[in-house]
């Protein structure tokens, strides 16, 4: 069982995303292709399968997660490409393991401060007992009491996968 939740981009957002996504591009769904096929959704937190109705979108997270918050990350605002559905899939639903826990996969957990400033990261090469070593990446991470955000990237492209936010205090 998992330690701490993984966080999909929200039903909210998805709504806004799939009419113009954050570099205010319209949406353009197309069939995935065997191209596609495997790559992460964002919204579900699962590999694309054949056939599936998807879209390509521009996302900011940090910057979707600073307006919540009254943050100001200021240079540490990026946007990059993320699938998600065309329409609505249902979402992600929390489960035993971590979404996207391949082992052997690179990922980096990039950690972030209540400003929205880059505050660390890692490199964590997921090992075959994925849910420990996401566990193990998260605790060291928030050990550090300013950290408060967590977000999960692909090291070959450095798309964003899937964010953690501190646990509260009745969580830990």
């Amino acid at each position: 069982m998992t330690r701490y939740t993984a966080l999909p981009i929200n039903t909210t957002t998805l709504k806004e995303l799939r009419v113009a996504d954050d570099a205010r591009r319209p949406c353009v769904p197309y069939i995935a292709t065997s191209d596609d096929a495997g790559s992460p959704l964002r919204c579900c937190l699962r590999p694309i399968r054949l056939g599936e109705r998807i879209a390509p979108v521009s996302y900011a997270p940090l910057r979707r997660w600073a307006a919540t918050m009254g943050a100001r990350p200021g240079a540490y605002d990026e946007q990059g490409p993320v699938f998600i559905h065309a329409d609505d899939c249902g979402g992600f639903t929390p489960g035993e393991s971590y979404p996207l826990d391949r082992p052997g996969a690179l990922r980096t957990v990039r950690r972030y401060d209540a400003r929205g400033h880059i505050a660390g990261g890692r490199l964590l090469e997921v090992p075959t007992d994925a849910t420990a070593g996401f566990d193990a990446a998260f605790d060291d991470a928030f050990s550090d009491p300013d950290v408060v955000l967590v977000h999960v990237r692909a090291l070959e492209y450095g798309c964003f996968h899937f964010e953690v936010r501190r646990p509260s205090a009745e969580e830990q």
